[in-house]
């Protein structure tokens, strides 16, 4: 297993815990001289916040460990290629490399609808390594949606039979 499929797994296990809660499973982790500084795993619906996306929190975990806002000698690793949000907060911590599992068409600003996280015009671009576990962040994403869509179907088909 190398460095990076290490360092994937540990932000898969932040993931689960997302899954665990219903939750789209997106985790990441923060990497800094070989040691896990800050985890941090998708809330959004649990704590009604726009704002608890995995890469945000762990990146205020980060800050708060190494006490600077810059991020520059850290590696993230997230298990979703980020969104328009957490790619600025990214940029904006100065973040040396980030580390994909899988990208997001239709929503990612990371290469797939934008890539933010190397515009030149910026003061600062962050490294890009994309598809580490790509299949396996890929097909847990998968099994959540279907599994979601089972469960809103299954919810209308009890409030079509209650009402009869």
């Amino acid at each position: 297993m190398t460095q990076d499929e290490k360092y994937m797994k540990a932000a898969i296990r932040e993931a689960k815990k997302a899954y665990a809660l219903d939750e789209v499973p997106i985790g990441c982790v923060i990497v800094q001289d070989g040691t896990i500084i800050a985890r941090g795993y998708n809330r959004r619906n649990t704590e009604g916040n726009t704002l608890a996306h995995a890469e945000l929190t762990a990146i205020k975990k980060a800050s708060k460990k190494t006490g600077d806002w810059r991020l520059e000698d850290c590696t993230m690793y997230v298990t979703l290629e980020p969104c328009q949000m957490c790619a600025g907060a990214i940029v904006q911590s100065r973040m040396k490399k980030v580390v994909i599992a899988t990208m997001n068409p239709k929503a990612g600003c990371a290469g797939s609808v934008l890539n933010l996280l190397q515009m030149a015009a910026f003061n600062h671009q962050v490294e890009i390594e994309k598809g580490v576990l790509e299949e396996e962040c890929s097909m847990m994403l998968s099994d959540f949606f279907r599994e979601l869509r089972e469960k809103k179907k299954r919810k209308k088909q009890e409030t079509v039979t209650d009402s009869l």
